[in-house]
């Protein structure tokens, strides 16, 4: 296999796995919270494959992570007492057995024991630990700084952390996202908790329909250019060997 097969393929494999976020996108453009990705890939130079007045170097497409815009998705009303949404840059914070773990899905509930739990049940932090709530006091409220009330008492105030560098980030899953720095996230007193209100996906689906038919497309140019390149091989194989 010679340098332009090479190339091809390692462009191919980048491909594939652009349209497998792309369509993963797709998918989630209704999921709260759920912010839009992107392939990262970079050319690297690496030896030729045949160096017989080959050029050097050829550079290969390599798959360097994904990409993910945090930019602020639309806030939708639903009028559920536990429906929070964030606006502006922070995360609630929520307690897994792998640690504390951050999301922008303010889908949430109360569990048997009045604890404020996310859909799978897991506990949502409030500033002093887990927050647990009687219904029997009373109607809840939520003010913007997060602080729970129900009528004169004060319940708790539901925990938003922000992060100087959103790049610390990982996705673990389940709209969750883990710190994968030694840095501590900051206190958010920009961001508005929204009560009664969910954040929509930051998906444009024209969008990523358009970038799901230029991947294709270039997937198809891509193996076009390969199989043109294989036939000019066997072409110049056939001449060499009627010569001989």
């Amino acid at each position: 296999m010679d340098n332009a097969l090479y190339v091809g393929l390692s462009r191919q494999m980048t491909l594939r796995r652009e349209m497998d976020i792309v369509a993963n996108n797709i998918a989630n453009a209704d999921t709260t919270g759920f912010k839009v990705e992107s392939l990262l890939v970079e050319t690297e130079p690496m030896s030729p494959a045949v160096t017989a007045q080959g050029p050097r170097p050829v550079k290969f497409v390599l798959d360097r992570g994904v990409g993910r815009d945090f930019r602020q998705g639309t806030l939708r009303m639903t009028g559920g007492t536990f429906d929070l949404g964030v606006e502006g840059d922070g995360f609630f914070k929520v307690s897994t057995a792998e640690g504390e773990q951050y999301t922008r899905d303010g889908r949430f509930r109360l569990d048997d024991a009045g604890k404020l739990v996310t859909q799978d049940g897991l506990p949502v932090l409030g500033d002093g630990g887990e927050l647990v709530i009687d219904p029997k006091k009373g109607p809840v409220t939520i003010a913007p700084d997060g602080t729970v009330s129900q009528g004169e008492e004060i319940v708790g105030k539901v925990g938003v952390a922000r992060f100087d560098q959103l790049s610390v980030l990982e996705k673990v899953g389940d709209n969750l996202y883990r710190n994968t720095s030694n840095d501590q996230p900051q206190a958010a007193p920009d961001a508005r908790v929204k009560q009664g209100m969910l954040e929509g996906s930051n998906v444009k689906p024209i969008t990523e329909i358009t970038r799901m038919i230029e991947v294709t497309r270039a997937y198809e140019s891509m193996a076009k250019m390969m199989d043109a390149n294989a036939e000019l091989s066997r072409r110049s194989i056939e001449r060499m060997g009627k010569l001989n």
